[in-house]
């Protein structure tokens, strides 16, 4: 059974020791180019070079990842995140790894499956054209019950995912007061620590998703000086470090009709 205050945030969230949480999408990835290339050529699938899990950063994402390291540099050594934990599919990993190269920060990184890119079952490598075309009737399912309850067949729901997540962030508890945390994860991942961080509603949620696209490379920051209590969003989606190191800025977003019918 999952408790809830009176905020609406549930025990997990609330008590957390980490005092702050920077996460960070992975930058531009080979599969970020082909969806794109896909979509613009019309096509039902897209070409991607390996199973989702397996996706490098193309050259534009390793340049991202670098100038997202040399921001990091920046931070104060005494505000620098003690603990890096990345999803462990390849783009949010070689993201995380070299940041950290190019921070000059002796932290390791770790991995945590949990903190995966939502699975799409059946609609993998498929682009909007591609399902419609093959799937009409999941298209229907998914125009009904929106995108934080649809469940592809064999994937997950936008809430399938926001349930990991609690997950993690219930471990945060084991950390002790005074932790800070950087996560390196994919755009839905971000999207529902927001939902879940802040207690958002549906409609909140799904509001933001239809109107917001999340940057490669981008940092979200949350803060809670105390340690515990709820979280307070510093910044989000913030990529304007990369525009200061001439590196291009990419979003690659995902669809944005999200609304139940």
């Amino acid at each position: 059974m999952i408790f809830l205050n009176d905020d609406g945030l549930t025990q997990a969230v609330q008590e957390a020791g980490a005092v702050e949480l920077l996460l960070v999408r992975h930058g531009e990835s080979e599969g970020n180019v082909a969806a794109t290339e896909a979509r613009l050529a019309g096509a039902e699938v897209i070409d991607v070079p390996a199973r989702d899990a397996d996706v490098n950063l193309s050259g534009t994402g390793q340049e991202q990842a670098k100038a997202l390291g040399i921001a990091l540099a920046r931070i104060a050594q005494e505000f620098r995140p003690d603990a890096v934990v990345s999803s462990p599919y390849a783009r949010a990993r070689q993201t995380a790894e070299i940041a950290v190269e190019a921070a000059g920060w002796p932290a390791e990184v770790r991995t945590d499956e949990r903190l995966r890119d939502r699975e799409l079952g059946i609609l993998d490598r498929l682009t909007r054209l591609g399902v419609e075309k093959r799937y009409p009737d999941e298209v229907e399912r998914r125009s009904w019950l929106g995108k934080l309850y649809y469940r592809p067949p064999g994937g997950e729901s936008w809430a399938d995912v926001a349930l990991r997540l609690r997950s993690v962030l219930n471990e945060l508890n084991n950390l002790g007061n005074g932790h800070r945390v950087m996560l390196v994860c994919h755009d839905a991942v971000i999207m529902l620590f927001r939902y879940v961080l802040e207690g958002m509603s549906e409609q909140e949620l799904l509001d933001l998703a239809a109107d917001t696209a999340i940057l490669n490379a981008s940092i979200t920051r949350y803060v809670r000086p105390s340690g515990a209590g709820p979280w307070t969003l510093e910044s989000f989606n913030v990529a304007d470090h990369l525009a200061e190191q001439g590196v291009e800025v990419t979003e690659h977003a995902g669809d944005t009709s999200v609304h139940p019918r």
